[in-house]
């Protein structure tokens, strides 16, 4: 039997591009990988129209005071009902524009879709940060003029579980959501998110996660090539040597968006699995490249406690899931959905 690790996936995700940390400091162009959800020519809410049985709105959601970007998605003729809710966002670089025939394929299965960028991603405002001190005292009312640089895109997963939670509190103090059919949908990156945030919120009552990275914490004493280059670069960022990557940086692979400082060596979402009590599908690719399912998705499948279901897509690598299997999964949602919120 092959050897694996719970850490494959640090290894094999954020091992590489921690690795590689230096590089994330150099400017780079993304490449336009038609594979990559993060390089999909989408245009702006603003120039997208729905079809005409879906209605469709933009929104805006505070998320730590930074204005995020979301997509509403209504079947017409329930426009004005209270409906179940799916809160989807997407993988590592991608954004909502990215899962909208996703969203149109479940609002015609009856459910309102929330869609959303997250901060410093798609449409959604920059996180910005102070380029010199505020003053001391401060002024009344804590109001003063600085100077600030914006940060995008790059990726902090402790930042991100915070906007998925943000968005949920704005989703179930909406009037046209059914707060007690709440269900979450992520993809990738984003298929480890979902159990981390369905393992803290009792209002998730179904949860699916696509081609999910879900790594956990390693045995005590394994080693971990990430974790020096990865520390490097986090004591640099606190000593102020160096700043945030440029936006967009490519240090994993092809993936657009560099990791921060040591925050993945603290990722273990697999770890939370056990607190999920929501109904769970898992859904993995067959031929998956960049990660082992078996630490991943296949271990979460094992240790969540609520209804659970995994399903193998036949014949497909990472990024089938949104090619010629995009359909098939959005099906096996809407069907996990149906089971377990209406």
């Amino acid at each position: 039997m092959a050897r694996f690790s719970k850490w494959a996936t640090l290894g094999a995700i954020a091992g590489l591009a921690l690795a590689s940390a230096a590089a994330a400091q150099q400017p780079t162009v993304p490449a336009r990988n038609p594979a990559d959800p993060a390089t999909w020519p989408t245009g702006r809410a603003a120039q997208y129209q729905a079809p005409a049985d879906v209605a469709f709105r933009s929104v805006s959601i505070l998320s730590e005071g930074v204005r995020l970007h979301g997509e509403m998605f209504t079947p017409k003729a329930k426009v004005g009902q209270k409906l179940p809710t799916i809160v989807m966002a997407h993988g590592w670089g991608g954004t909502a524009s990215g899962f909208r025939t996703d969203a149109v394929q479940l609002a015609r299965a009856g459910y309102q879709v929330l869609t959303f960028d997250y901060r410093g991603w798609g449409e959604s405002d920059s996180r910005v940060i102070l380029k010199t001190p505020e003053p001391n005292p401060l002024p009344p009312g804590r109001k003063f003029t600085a100077e600030v640089e914006a940060v995008r895109g790059y990726v902090d997963p402790s930042e991100q579980t915070q906007d998925w939670f943000n968005v949920l509190d704005w989703a179930a103090a909406d009037p046209s959501v059914d707060a007690n059919r709440i269900g979450i949908r992520g993809s990738s990156f984003s298929g480890g998110i979902v159990v981390y945030v369905a393992a803290r919120d009792e209002r998730v009552k179904a949860l699916v996660s696509q081609v999910g990275s879900v790594p956990s914490s390693p045995p005590p004493g394994t080693p971990n090539p990430a974790a020096a280059p990865a520390r490097a670069q986090a004591a640099k960022m606190a000593r102020g040597e160096v700043g945030y990557p440029e936006p967009g940086a490519q240090v994993v692979g092809a993936l657009i968006g560099a990791p921060i400082g040591d925050k993945f060596l603290r990722w273990t979402p697999g770890d939370d699995a056990p607190n999920v009590r929501a109904a769970s599908l898992f859904i993995v690719a067959e031929n998956e490249e960049l990660f082992d399912n078996r630490p991943n998705a296949i271990l979460a499948s094992t240790r969540v406690k609520g209804p659970v279901k995994l399903v193998t897509l036949p014949g497909i690598k990472h990024y089938g899931v949104y090619g010629e299997k995009r359909e098939e999964a959005v099906n096996l949602a809407i069907q996990w959905f149906d089971q377990h919120l209406k």
